[in-house]
């Protein structure tokens, strides 16, 4: 007997131009058969969105910039596919009934609303964009409650922590073990720190990601927020969620169980095998991608983290631990202070010294609003701004 052919999986891609979007579309094309594109949204790339929308030929695209509407309606008329713009339209087109699922790939605090207008919907989550469990995490787990929804983590290290869980849903977890590579500055002291360059600290040892992110593995900020995350995805007090640094970045995170057996998971650096597990659940799909090889890995080794030279980590466990709208704060001051080094207004240590600045003098609320969250961003980015000079 003949098995009915499963429907293709809808995909609303959110952030379609960045790191995270581009290596999603990779895998939407190697998987043809299982999934397309029903929506792609960007913020200010018009010229990549265009090209990414005559090959993947959604039923909508959002460009974020409305001064570049006209120019990519007028190269999308053809094709006869919708187009709006503005930030609020990305956050409306999440829930059209044709959505199977939503991926958030959006860079930093801009994707906190759509994934809140996505999950209000009932569209499931695959959530490339930590900020939005860092800014509202609380709220953003107990909606998905309320509404049913999965949230399926994208993140190579929240992804290797739910690949661990599968099956284990009922035994207790004694501990988790992020895993970071330290970053191009690993084993440096603050001394020499002091005169890292922009174009240093773009260059990431392993990964391929975008600037945002490539600073905030350097100065280690990306592992901070990534507590936080974890945290609210997997329902831990912070004295359950662990760092060390494993430079090889070949196992991506490890559960600790009650009885002392650890689960990790490991593969090579490579995105695009978490997008595709989140996009595929439970199934895990044939794929094309490099497999690891032991030979070329003789050793996996792992090392504490220096917090006191990479004061973004500490800032991020107190921020974690303080609770009400302090990460909110954390997040904000974060990114104005990493806009601020790459524009060569401030120094790589002046990035910790800006946010922890920013965390003593916006205001905390300990259990705020989503309103609050909003109020927070804004107050904490124009403190930062000023204090940056931007």
């Amino acid at each position: 007997m003949k098995l009915k052919e499963q429907p293709k999986k809808h995909i609303a891609l959110l952030g379609s131009t960045g790191s995270i979007g581009k290596q999603t579309l990779e895998v939407v094309a190697e998987q043809s058969d299982t999934f397309c594109i029903e929506v792609l949204t960007a913020n200010n790339n018009a010229d990549l969105l265009i090209d990414q929308a005559r090959i993947f030929q959604p039923n909508t695209v959002v460009i974020g910039d409305i001064k570049a509407v006209k120019k990519v309606k007028d190269a999308l008329e053809p094709l006869n596919i919708k187009v709006f713009a503005g930030h609020q339209a990305i956050a409306q087109v999440v829930q059209m009934d044709t959505i199977d699922m939503v991926v958030t790939a959006l860079v930093g605090y801009s994707g906190l609303l759509p994934t809140i207008a996505a999950i209000e919907a009932g569209k499931p989550i695959g959530l490339a964009n930590k900020e939005t469990l860092v800014v509202a995490g609380e709220h953003i787990m107990a909606l998905a409650r309320e509404k049913g929804v999965n949230i399926f983590p994208i993140d190579s290290e929240h992804s290797a922590i739910f690949q661990c869980l599968q099956g284990e849903w009922h035994n207790p977890i004694e501990k988790i073990y992020l895993t970071a590579s330290g970053g191009p500055f690993r084993g440096l002291k603050l001394p020499a720190l002091e005169a890292v360059t922009v174009e240093q600290a773009l260059k990431h040892p392993n990964w391929s990601m975008g600037a945002k992110i490539t600073i905030d593995s350097a100065t280690l900020m990306n592992k901070g927020l990534e507590m936080i995350e974890a945290k609210w995805l997997f329902n831990l007090p912070a004295a359950k969620i662990d760092v060390i640094v494993h430079p090889q970045s070949i196992i991506h995170s490890i559960v600790q169980f009650e009885d002392g057996s650890m689960k990790a998971q490991m593969g090579l650096p490579d995105m695009k095998l978490p997008i595709q597990f989140a996009l595929g659940y439970p199934a895990r799909l044939k794929s094309t991608f490099p497999r690891f090889d032991f030979i070329k890995y003789p050793q996996l080794t792992f090392e504490p983290t220096d917090t006191e030279t990479f004061k973004c980590l500490s800032l991020a466990s107190y921020a974690m631990e303080k609770g009400g709208n302090m990460a909110c704060i954390l997040n904000a001051a974060n990114e104005i202070a990493v806009q601020a080094f790459l524009k060569e207004i401030i120094s790589f240590t002046g990035i910790p010294k800006l946010i922890e600045n920013v965390m003593q003098k916006a205001s905390w609320i300990p259990k705020p609003s989503i309103e609050d969250y909003v109020a927070t961003d804004e107050e904490s980015r124009k403190i930062a701004s000023e204090l940056a000079g931007l």
